[in-house]
């Protein structure tokens, strides 16, 4: 039987009070990311950033912090899933900062990006990811 780890990081945006959730959960080799907002770690009741690069960027500073604490990196990636409010406004700058992080073709992920109609605290985008690093 696969054992599963749970993993709250350190220095990461907290779950709200109204939502109880790991970070992430490993399993047999697999980490499953929960979807992060652009929600300041070092001020998780404060505003998020304004515009879709800003939150892009603070999503995936929220992202790094869990990944750095389970152990893997952004390499390890095998499929992402990101939420736009504004599919049409936002898809291009987003994937702009999206390629920052996935600049290399040989480990880039497979992903699904789709317009949503609301996202929590009125975000632009949230992001979760879905990596492997094997046993």
């Amino acid at each position: 039987m696969t054992t599963k780890r749970h993993i709250m990081a350190e220095g990461a945006a907290p779950s709200p009070a109204t939502a109880r959730y790991s970070h992430a959960v490993e399993a047999g080799g697999w980490l499953y990311v929960t979807g992060q907002l652009p929600v300041n770690p070092d001020d998780p009741a404060g505003p998020i950033p304004r515009g879709i690069t800003a939150q892009t960027e603070m999503a995936f500073r929220n992202l790094e912090i869990i990944l750095g604490a389970s152990g893997y990196t952004f390499s390890d990636t095998v499929f992402a899933r990101i939420f736009l409010s504004d599919f049409d406004r936002d898809y291009a700058d987003m994937n702009a900062v999206f390629h920052r992080y996935y600049d290399d073709d040989a480990t880039m992920p497979s992903r699904t990006t789709v317009g949503v109609a609301r996202l929590g605290r009125d975000a632009l985008v949230e992001i979760d990811l879905v990596l492997f690093k094997g046993a």
